[in-house]
C-alpha cells in the first residue's frame, strides 16, 4: 500500500513538472512576441522621426541658401558703391596732384625771384654803405662803434634811473618787513644784555700773600706757571695779582687753584700740584654743568656728553668782550623764533644756533678758522649735515640753506646790539686804519673816512673816472673786499659819494 502511494506520488510529481515546463515555455513565447512588437513599433516611430528631421533640415538648408544669396547680392551692391567712390576719389586726387605740382612750380619760381631780389638789395646796400662811409669819413666798424656808444650812453641813464627806483622801492618794502619781523622776535627773546667777562685778576687777603705765592727763589710761582701754562704777574697793584695767558681755560684753572691755595694757606710745590689736579676736576665739572644748563635752557637733547663738554668751554671764551656761551644761547633763542616766523626747521635751526660757534672753544688749540673747526667737530659727533653746515655757513656771504641764513641773521643781531661787544683802543684804531686803507686801494677813489666807530665808511670818488653805474658797482666791490679781508663785529655800511663840481668865472 505504501509502495503504491509512493509510485502515485512520484508519477504526479513528474506530470506536474512536465506541465510546469510547458506553461513556462508558453509564457516565454508570449513575452517574446510582445517584445518584438514593441521593437517594431519603436523602429517605425524612429523612421517617422527621421523623415521629419530630414524634411526640417532640407527646409532650413533651403532658407540658409536663400539668405546667403541675398547677402551676396547686398555685398556685391556695396562693393559696387565702394568702387565708384574710390574711382571718384582717384579722379579728385589726380586733379589736386596736378594743382599741387603747378603751385610748387610757382613757389620755386618765386623763390628764385626772391633770391635775385636779395642779391640786388645786398648790392644796393653795399653801394649805400660805401657812399655813407665816403660822406661820413668813417668805415662800417667805426660808425657802428659810435652808434653803439651813443645808444649805450642813453640807455645807461635810463637803466640807472630804473635801478635806483627798483632798489628804493624794494629796499623800503624789505626793510619795513624785516624791521617788523626782527622787532617782534627780539621782544620775545628777553635775554640778558649784561654779558660776563672772563676775569684774570685774583684778589689777595694781604700783601704778605704775594711773597708766599712767589716762594723761595720763585719756586712756587714757577711751579704754578709750568703746571697751568699761564704767566702770573705780581706787580705793585695792592692786594691783587694778574694772570696772563691766551687760553681762557688755563687762566680759569690758574685762578681756581690760586684761590684754593690762598684759602688753604699751605703753598709749596707739592701742595700746588695737588690743588691743580683738584682744580682740573672742579673746572671739568663746571664746564660740563655749563654745557648741560645751556642745553636745558634751549630745550635741546640728544647731544653727546663730550660735545656738551666742548660747548661748556664757551663759558670761558669771549669775543670782543662778549661771553660766547651767552652769545650762543641768545643766538639759539633768536634763531628758533625766526625759524618759526619764516617756516624753517625750528629744531634744527635752534640746535645749529647753539652750536654755531662751537669751533671757538678749541680754536686756540686747533689750526684754522672757527667755522671750519666747528663744522668738523659737529660732523665728528655725527650731527646731520643740515646742522653741521650752519657752523660753516653762518659766515658765508650767501648761505645755501634757510636755517644757516637765519642763524647768520641771529648772530649779527646778537653781536651788533649796543653793549654786546667792545674793542680795545689799539684794536679800534687799527681796524679803522685797515678799513680806510682797503677802500683807498680801489681805482677812482679820491679819499675815504671811517665814521660812527667803524660802522660806516664814506668813500669819495673822482667823478671824471667813476660814473653813477660804476659807483654802484664800486660800493659792492668794497663791501665784498671788507667781508673777505677784515674781521669786525656787526656790519659796516659802505657809502660811495660821487660829486661833480664845475666852476666858471664871469669877467
Amino acid at each position: 500500500m505504501n509502495l503504491i502511494n509512493f509510485i502515485l506520488l512520484g508519477g504526479g510529481l513528474v506530470v506536474g513538472v512536465f506541465f510546469g515546463y510547458l506553461l513556462r515555455k508558453v509564457i516565454r513565447a508570449k513575452k517574446l512576441s510582445s517584445s518584438e512588437r514593441k521593437a517594431e513599433e519603436t523602429l517605425a516611430q524612429a523612421k517617422n522621426k527621421e523623415k521629419e528631421i530630414l524634411l526640417s533640415a532640407k527646409d532650413k538648408a533651403i532658407n540658409i541658401i536663400e539668405e546667403a544669396k541675398k547677402d551676396e547680392e547686398n555685398r556685391r551692391k556695396e562693393l559696387s558703391h565702394v568702387q565708384q567712390r574710390v574711382e571718384k576719389r582717384e579722379e579728385l586726387f589726380d586733379k589736386k596732384l596736378i594743382e599741387f605740382e603747378s603751385k610748387q612750380k610757382e613757389l620755386y619760381d618765386r623763390a628764385e625771384k626772391l633770391e635775385r631780389l636779395k642779391e640786388e638789395i645786398k648790392k644796393i646796400k653795399e653801394d649805400q654803405f660805401k657812399k655813407l662811409e665816403k660822406i661820413a669819413g668813417l668805415d662800417k666798424e667805426e660808425a657802428k662803434k659810435v652808434l653803439l656808444e651813443n645808444v649805450e650812453r642813453q640807455i645807461q641813464e635810463e637803466l640807472l634811473q630804473r635801478i635806483n627806483k627798483l632798489e628804493r622801492e624794494s629796499t623800503e618794502e624789505v626793510e619795513l618787513r624785516a624791521k617788523e619781523l626782527l622787532s617782534g622776535v627780539i621782544e620775545r627773546c628777553a635775554s640778558s644784555h649784561a654779558a660776563e667777562t672772563t676775569t684774570t685778576v685774583v684778589s689777595l687777603p694781604n700783601e704778605e700773600m704775594k711773597g708766599r705765592i712767589i716762594g723761595r727763589e720763585g719756586r712756587n710761582i714757577k711751579t704754578l706757571e709750568q703746571l697751568t701754562g699761564v704767566e702770573i704777574v705780581v706787580d705793585d697793584t695792592p692786594e691783587a695779582i694778574l694772570i696772563s695767558g691766551f687760553s681762557p681755560i688755563r687762566r680759569q684753572l690758574a685762578k681756581i687753584a690760586l684761590e684754593k691755595l690762598i684759602t688753604d694757606g699751605r703753598i709749596h710745590p707739592g701742595r700746588i700740584e695737588e690743588v691743580i689736579e683738584a682744580s682740573k676736576k672742579e673746572l671739568a665739572i663746571d664746564v660740563k654743568k655749563a654745557g648741560e644748563e645751556a642745553c636745558y635752557e634751549t630745550g635741546i637733547t640728544g647731544l653727546d656728553p663730550k660735545l656738551i663738554m666742548i660747548l661748556g668751554r664757551l663759558k670761558y671764551r669771549t669775543s670782543y668782550g662778549q661771553n660766547q656761551l651767552k652769545h650762543a644761547l641768545e643766538v639759539a633763542h633768536l634763531s628758533g623764533l625766526l625759524a618759526a616766523e619764516l617756516g624753517g626747521n625750528q629744531i634744527a635751526t635752534k640746535k645749529g644756533g647753539l652750536l654755531h660757534d662751537i669751533g671757538k672753544a678749541v680754536d686756540h688749540e686747533v689750526s684754522g678758522g672757527h667755522p671750519e673747526i666747528g663744522y668738523d667737530i659737529l660732523k665728528k659727533f655725527n650731527l646731520p649735515e643740515e646742522i653741521a653746515y650752519i657752523a660753516k655757513g653762518h659766515h658765508e656771504d650767501h648761505p645755501e640753506t634757510l636755517e644757516a641764513l637765519i642763524v647768520k641773521v641771529a648772530d649779527a643781531i646778537s653781536g651788533a646790539r649796543p653793549g654786546a661787544r667792545k674793542d680795545t683802543y689799539e684794536n679800534y684804531l687799527q681796524r679803522l686804519e685797515e678799513l680806510e686803507s682797503l677802500a683807498l686801494n680801489f681805482d677812482g677813489v679820491d679819499k675815504c673816512y671811517a665814521i660812527q666807530a667803524g660802522r660806516e665808511i664814506r668813500v669819495f670818488v673822482k667823478p671824471q673816472e667813476i660814473d653813477d653805474l660804476k659807483a654802484m658797482k664800486l660800493a659792492q666791490e668794497i663791501a665784498a673786499k671788507i667781508e673777505q679781508e677784515l674781521k669786525y663785529p656787526g656790519e659796516i655800511k659802505v657809502n660811495v659819494i660821487r660829486e661833480m663840481r664845475i666852476e666858471q668865472y664871469a669877467r
